[in-house]
């Protein structure tokens, strides 16, 4: 959890936030699977498909072992929980971000929202805000959606 911020500061693309008792560093991957918890838990809860496919996508897009991605995404699931300016680290982090990056992440969004076969209104909402966050133009998640379906559909 992040108490105090002193000074955050990017070293390279890793975000560095001091705090009166500790120092913590963010980068993409933990961007990446935040937002991804952030969809999944839009419902309320994540299934065990959506934590499946999160592992598959965190494991792929970042080349990690299943462990590496647990790790990863268990420290995002305790940040969501403790850190009530999740957002604003968000939004700082996506800066790094290229437009085949968010592309990149706007597709495995949608493979997390649609994970467990359900169209729940209330993870389609969460996608949509994870997309303001980190400023996805309408454009390139129109080409994510179009990359989605012509993977499902094949």
């Amino acid at each position: 959890m992040i108490d105090d911020p002193i000074k955050p500061r990017f070293e390279g693309t890793t975000l560095v936030i001091e705090t009166s008792g500790e120092t913590e560093f963010y980068d993409s991957q933990f961007l990446v699977a935040a937002l991804l918890v952030y969809v999944a838990k839009g419902d309320g809860a994540i299934s065990s498909s959506e934590t499946e496919e999160m592992l598959k996508e965190v494991g792929r897009h970042f080349q990690l072992e299943s462990s590496q991605s647990l790790e990863l995404l268990n420290r995002a699931i305790a940040d969501l929980a403790d850190n009530p300016d999740l957002e604003g680290l968000l939004r700082q982090l996506s800066t790094v971000l290229t437009r085949e990056d968010k592309r990149e992440i706007a597709l495995m969004m949608l493979k997390v929202a649609a994970a467990d076969g359900r169209k729940d209104a209330e993870e389609m909402e969460k996608l949509h805000i994870a997309a303001e966050i980190i400023d996805i133009p309408p454009d390139v998640m129109h080409q994510a959606f179009d990359d989605y379906f012509s993977e499902t559909m094949a």
